[in-house]
C-alpha cells in the first residue's frame, strides 16, 4: 500500500502535535493527537479515519474551542492540508 504522512506541530491549542497518514486516495487511515483532552481527541480520530481528507476539512474547518481563534479540529485541518501535499511513499 502507498500512504503518505506528516506531523504538524500545532498551535493555539491544548494538543501539541498531530500525527496522521492516509492513503495514496487521499482516505484518512491513521490519527494520533499529542496532548489535548485525550477521550475528545480519540473520537475525533476514530470519527475521521476511513474518511475522505477533503470531506473532513469540509466538515471541521473553522471550529472554535472557547474564545480561542482555532481548535484541534481545526488544526486538524491544517495538518491534513499539509498531508494532501506529501508525497506517497510505498509502506
Amino acid at each position: 500500500m502507498k500512504t503518505k504522512h506528516v506531523q504538524y506541530e500545532t498551535f493555539g491549542t491544548c494538543s501539541r502535535l498531530i500525527d496522521v497518514t492516509a492513503d495514496e486516495n487521499d482516505v484518512i487511515q491513521q490519527v494520533f493527537f499529542v496532548g489535548g483532552c485525550n477521550g475528545n481527541l480519540q473520537g475525533i480520530s476514530k470519527l475521521v479515519c476511513g474518511q475522505k481528507i477533503d470531506d473532513v476539512i469540509a466538515r471541521l474547518n473553522g471550529i472554535r474551542c472557547g474564545t480561542k481563534a482555532t481548535s484541534c479540529p481545526d488544526q486538524l485541518c491544517r495538518a491534513l492540508e499539509q498531508l494532501k501535499k506529501a508525497p506517497v511513499e510505498d509502506v
